[in-house]
């Protein structure tokens, strides 16, 4: 280890001579105002790992220190390591945090894992200073729970890893067509009914095999609750998504009385069980508002994040055109068409939840009835996934954005364009691809620019039964979107992939350390293979499916 093997790249690195200085038992350590936090979490995570105690030791000088400078940047860190003490400053807890993740990378690998392979020995650390910083204030991972549920241990995992990465906003999908995952106490049948379905679509949505088997699961109050609590010692916010008004047949399954009634008989509604746009959506109705101001109260009172995810994607408008009743809204409120009542509908929790002092985000669909009067509420704020246009539109209105085009960061989308890629969906985006998005769109002005908070990349589960299937499908590209979302890297095309992929061969070392199936550079490992129809694409099927 040089100390030059680091993923996300740092700002500034000076290797300051050949010289390495060692932790051992006698190692203290010396947490300065504000930082107990990190140096609870160093012990615990690198004491398991070396199995050094990392004692208190105020004025030791065989110790490491970490402090907190107001000068430097929130997020941002200075690492020293010459002679004793080793010095970690940050502009917040959360700088010193990350810079705690630096110096765990530059120990050998087996310091990611959860006990000591070799008891006794010695850690070495290379004479180095980092100053470092991020390029973006929003550096996120969305982790669809609702199309394959994942249990509370896997989330408490995904967190660890994304803290591993300098990662810091985790976008928690909740809800969808195919099951509800969290406990709302006064609504109970959102989970006793939602939250379960019969059985599940194997593959895309083409694909002509079923697991003939119920699947589901949600979390309860108590288990957001220490999700929420875990993250927040890690310094990730968790940003909850509860998506309206489509992407609801679970919720309506749950409650029939939210969807359109006048259309379709939705008493005979269940839990869907494949994959696609749904269209069965949330009626329009008083009724389905206060059901869902109720649902956003208890939300509320887990998730304190400034965001509130609300979905407002991919809304099939045909029921609405069909309702004598959303048609009544229509004229009642003086819009023109069933653009500007989804328009309405979104604007109604925007300014509900900012009286409430959070902020609503949504896809990049909450554009669609305009960006003023009927569509956005002030403060909004778009994901936009549909490409670059919904983002640059929204930043040109005054909105904020989280830039994650499908085309782009979209990590279900297969990694290889050769028949054994695993259920090979989506557009083919390799590490390469995902190491050279920008999510700046040049288009912008400098001062439209500053609307973009920042990335993230997602990960939706239609494919992905199980946890070996999320990291295989995540990683390695997540690394590459660190880097991206941290790293204040050169122009795509001037990006040193070659150096990336040096870096990675000792990165591969610790994602090993860490039990993470990650896809092997090389291609899928034999198990992985899956040839017939759910190995090759399926004849006369669109490209993404």
């Amino acid at each position: 280890m040089t100390g030059t093997e680091l993923i996300p790249a740092p700002r500034d690195l000076l290797r300051n001579d050949a010289g390495y200085i060692s932790l051992h038992a006698e190692t203290g350590l010396e947490a300065g105002p504000g930082t107990e936090g990190v140096a609870r979490w160093l012990r615990a995570t690198l004491g398991a790992a070396t199995g050094l105690p990392f004692p208190e030791a105020p004025g030791a000088r065989g110790r490491i220190v970490l402090a907190i400078d107001p000068i430097l940047p929130p997020e941002g860190y200075r690492l020293v390591v010459d002679e004793f003490p080793v010095l970690i400053q940050g502009g917040s807890a959360a700088g010193v945090f990350y810079g705690a993740q630096t110096l765990r990378q530059l120990l050998d690998p087996d310091a990611f894992r959860r006990a000591p392979v070799r008891p006794g020995q010695d850690w070495d650390l290379p004479h180095i200073t980092i100053e470092d910083s991020p390029r973006f204030a929003w550096r996120g991972l969305m982790l669809d729970v609702a199309r394959h549920f994942l249990p509370k241990d896997q989330i408490l995992r995904h967190l660890d890893l994304m803290a591993a990465h300098k990662l810091n906003v985790l976008h928690f999908h909740l809800t969808d067509d195919q099951g509800w995952r969290i406990e709302i106490e006064r609504y109970p049948r959102l989970t006793e009914v939602g939250s379960w379905r019969a059985r599940t679509k194997f593959g895309h949505r083409a694909s002509p095999l079923w697991e003939e088997k119920p699947h589901g699961g949600y979390y309860t109050k108590d288990d957001i609750r220490e999700i929420v609590a875990y993250a927040a010692e890690r310094h990730i916010s968790v940003v909850p998504e509860i998506d309206i008004p489509g992407h609801s047949q679970a919720a309506i399954a749950a409650y029939p009385e939210l969807g359109n009634t006048d259309v379709i008989d939705t008493t005979s509604l269940t839990v869907w069980d494949t994959w696609g746009i749904n269209k069965n959506v949330l009626a329009p109705t008083d009724n389905t508002l206060r059901f869902f101001e109720g649902v956003f109260e208890e939300v509320l009172e887990l998730f304190p994040s400034t965001f509130v995810h609300i979905g407002g994607d991919e809304c099939a408008k045909d029921q609405w055109k069909e309702s004598a009743g959303a048609q009544a809204r229509i004229r009642e409120l003086g819009l023109s068409d069933e653009d500007e009542l989804q328009s309405w509908f979104i604007r109604h929790f925007g300014n509900w939840l900012t009286a409430r002092g959070r902020r609503l985000i949504g896809w990049d669909e909450i554009l669609e009835g305009g960006t003023t009067e009927v569509g956005l509420a002030a403060g909004a704020a778009v994901s936009s996934w549909r490409g670059y246009a919904g983002g640059i539109t929204a930043a040109r209105a005054g909105h904020d954005v989280v830039m994650c085009p499908e085309q782009q960061v979209y990590l279900d989308h297969r990694q290889d364009g050769g028949p054994d890629e695993p259920v090979p969906i989506g557009f083919v985006r390799t590490l390469e691809d995902v190491f050279r998005f920008e999510p700046v769109p040049s288009e912008l002005t400098p001062d439209e620019a500053r609307h973009v908070l920042g990335t993230q990349a997602n990960v939706w589960t239609e494919v992905m039964e199980d946890p070996a299937r999320v990291d295989y499908q995540t990683y390695p590209r997540l690394a590459a979107f660190a880097e991206v979302a941290w790293s204040w890297l050169p122009a795509p095309a001037e990006r040193d992939f070659a150096d990336f992929e040096r870096r990675m061969t000792v990165h591969y070392r610790r994602l090993d350390a860490l039990g993470v199936g990650y896809r092997p550079p090389s291609g899928p490992r034999p198990w992985q293979r899956r040839p017939g129809v759910l190995g090759r694409p399926i004849e006369g099927a669109p490209p993404n499916v």
